[in-house]
């Protein structure tokens, strides 16, 4: 079992920075990814960033690279995702989830593949 919290949302302006986190705790660490994806209302849950907890490799979807970055603490167990220069468009519950270290990419980007989440963290940009 992995139990998965997350943190840090608020309202912002669009153009501010946030930065969420994700406290993980429970199984082996490095046998999984993790994730963050986020759902706006009335949209599908969709990827925004994973990394590979043993090997540190990161993976963005097209519309937030150069913008946010995923990061971990392996002493703290925590999961980040630094966001700048927010987008109106950006405003949506951003969930944390956790996969087998095994999935492909293709794996990565398929929220259904998660064998776990937290409960998510609301993050509005005003315009």
């Amino acid at each position: 079992q992995v139990h998965l919290e997350e943190s840090g949302g608020e309202l912002v302006q669009a153009g501010a920075s946030l930065t969420l986190s994700c406290t993980v705790s429970g199984r082996t660490l490095s046998d999984y990814a993790m994730a963050w994806f986020r759902q706006a209302p009335g949209k599908e849950r969709e990827f925004v960033s994973a990394i590979r907890w043993s090997r540190g490799n990161t993976y963005y979807r097209d519309s937030v690279k150069g913008r946010f970055t995923i990061s971990r603490d392996k002493d703290t167990n925590t999961i980040y995702l630094q966001m700048t220069r927010l987008r109106p468009e950006d405003t949506a519950v951003y969930y944390c989830g956790a996969v087998t270290n095994r999935a492909i990419l293709s794996t990565l980007w398929t929220s259904q593949a998660y064998e776990f989440w937290g409960q998510g963290t609301q993050v509005t940009v005003s315009s």
